[in-house]
């Protein structure tokens, strides 16, 4: 069992009197780590199981049967259902038992899905539940085999929970491995000859077939072709009209169905910055796949090293943004930008976090130089108040000050 940084933090809120409902896209490890943490007498439903969905689907009041069935016990007991989107009606029955004492159970309710919840209005517990996510691996996680430079700083630091000290970390990978295979655990902990079988699966099995089935596609060819234009298209800005041209789908449709990415957590939206003063900004949003392993598998592509070295640096872009996304979910505030002027000004990411925005470049080269931090420059100059300090993400071997407010930092630091 490797260590997750949620693990500490989720084991104490367990303990509360609240329902917990634990999203994320399949394959982050959220059954492992839930699992993990579970008292031995404690109730599993496991609706990802065929038999058991139908057993429920078939009777909606078994589930209040089993639960009151549970002799109860100080602390309560915990109940934990493992694909609970595919059974909407289970949330109301945990309101019942809920309201009816909130000491005797614990709930933990897991999914992969807030489609099917969100369109069939189901009850997510308002003012009873605490929500959690479980993402693809962090830095923390999965530290670089080199170690990080102690006198760095971060855009945005993601330190471990005291509940969670880490024993037993994922393997170490170079950059460029994590540009090839991702962040899922099971792919990182995989020998390296399976892992691009793991994740050709993983967008075979889940993005299309699940993905198929959640949103009733009509016309399977054109949503394949959305799936791998906007795999190929990912970490750009969205033009939603050359995509319906390109895959014979309506500008509605292909909203709907990047809406659907976003609703089984497996695409990321990345806003434009529009906290501007400046008229000529581009308003369009990015958007990435949470993870770029599927990303290559989801494009066709050998997700490889080789994959990697045809064209690092929008990949490496790609990774940073997915770091930061991941941290902040963790950290449960703020948000990520991107700017961009028709003029040709750029700033990659802005993160917004505790109150301050910190624009942030990704760059592939091992030697910044000032020019990289023009454009990173321009925003702290505009942005005084809320803006002090900017960053590049590179290459270089040592933390770097290339500008009195812009520092360089090795991605090893991020």
């Amino acid at each position: 069992m490797f260590d997750r940084w949620m693990a500490g933090t989720l084991r104490e809120r367990l303990a509360r009197a609240f329902v917990h409902l634990f999203f994320g896209a399949r394959q982050t490890g959220k059954s492992t780590l839930i699992r993990s943490l579970l008292p031995d007498d404690s109730l599993v439903i496991n609706l990802a199981d065929p038999t058991e969905r139908s057993l429920h689907l078939a009777d909606p009041a078994r589930f209040l049967a089993d639960c009151r069935a549970l002799k109860p016990k100080a602390g309560g007991r915990l109940v934990f259902v493992d694909e609970a989107q595919t059974a909407p009606a289970i949330f109301d029955a945990v309101q019942t038992l809920y309201d009816s004492d909130k000491q005797r159970w614990r709930f933990v309710l897991c999914g992969s899905s807030a489609r099917k919840l969100r369109r069939t209005g189901a009850n997510l517990l308002p003012g009873r539940s605490f929500l959690h996510r479980l993402m693809p691996l962090v830095l923390a996680e999965q530290p670089p085999p080199e170690g990080s430079t102690p006198d760095a700083d971060s855009p945005l630091p993601l330190p471990w929970p005291k509940a969670g000290e880490p024993k037993n970390l994922f393997p170490a990978w170079t950059l460029e491995e994590r540009l090839a295979w991702g962040a899922l655990p099971g792919v990182v902990a995989a020998d390296e000859a399976d892992r691009a079988d793991v994740l050709r699966a993983f967008a075979a099995v889940h993005l299309e077939e699940e993905m198929r089935r959640e949103a009733m596609v009509k016309d399977w060819g054109a949503f394949l072709r959305f799936l791998r234009l906007a795999a190929v298209e990912s970490g750009q800005i969205i033009n939603y009209s050359a995509i319906a041209q390109q895959t014979g789908l309506s500008v509605p449709t292909v909203k709907n169905y990047y809406q659907l990415l976003e609703d089984m957590f497996i695409g990321v939206p990345v806003p434009a910055w529009s906290g501007s003063q400046r008229k000529n900004l581009m308003s369009a949003g990015k958007f990435l796949l949470f993870d770029l392993g599927v990303r290559h598998a989801a494009a066709g592509v050998r997700p490889s090293p080789e994959t990697v070295q045809a064209n690092p640096g929008p990949l490496f872009e790609q990774w940073v943004g997915l770091e930061f996304w991941r941290r902040l979910q963790y950290l449960g505030t703020g948000g990520l930008h991107y700017l961009r002027s028709y003029a040709g000004a750029e700033v990659d990411y802005i993160v917004e976090h505790g109150g301050q925005l910190t624009p942030v470049e990704v760059k592939w080269t091992e030697r910044p130089t000032a020019s990289d931090a023009r454009h990173v420059v321009a925003f702290l100059d505009e942005n005084r108040k809320k803006a002090r300090r900017g960053f590049i993400i590179c290459r270089c071997r040592r933390p770097m000050q290339i500008h009195d407010r812009v520092t360089a930092i090795p991605w090893q630091c991020l």
